[in-house]
């Protein structure tokens, strides 16, 4: 068993604190990456996705994982749970500092997670206080207008990255 932690960065104009919609430990946030097997090293063709509000049994019957998932070359099973309670989100003082935010603990057996995609369900806040809601990241990037603030906002150079954590 492995934990490996999600870390997002990324270039913020003025704004501050994006993270999921819900929070960093927000249950029905989707989270979307590849696997890597352990044992043979293939890389899993699609992304998969789990969120902390679903669990499934265990193949061996005894427990339950947010996910479970069979390598398709060599048969090995993997499973995964989340541990919440470890994230925060990225601020305007990360981003100067060229620092990645914890967002999410992932307990695994059997594989790695490789390759965070940004999807939509996102927040942030405008330094002037405006939030904006529902920000989708797909194309990595977000730009739009701060009315309050009399400012432009956006969030660009996004990248995630999942290091080994103990």
């Amino acid at each position: 068993m492995v934990n490996f932690m999600l870390k997002i960065k990324g270039e913020l104009e003025n704004l501050t604190n994006l993270q999921p919609e819900g929070g960093c430990d927000d249950p029905n946030f989707t989270f979307y990456f590849k696997f890597k097997c352990g044992n043979c090293g293939e890389l899993s063709p699609k992304e998969t996705t789990v969120t902390l509000s679903e669990t499934v049994p265990l193949p061996t019957g005894r427990g339950t994982a947010h996910l479970t998932q069979r390598c398709k070359f060599c048969g090995r099973d993997g499973s995964l749970m989340m541990i919440p309670g470890r994230g925060r989100p990225l601020t305007l003082a990360d981003c100067e500092l060229h620092r990645f935010a914890p967002l999410m603990v992932f307990e695994c057996r059997g594989f790695e997670p490789v390759g965070f995609s940004f999807r939509g369900g996102w927040k942030a806040e405008a330094l002037s206080g405006t939030k904006f809601n529902d920000i989708d990241l797909s194309d990595g990037e977000f730009a739009e207008y701060d009315e309050k603030g009399q400012c432009p906002v956006g969030i660009s150079n996004l990248q995630g990255d999942f290091v080994v954590f103990k």
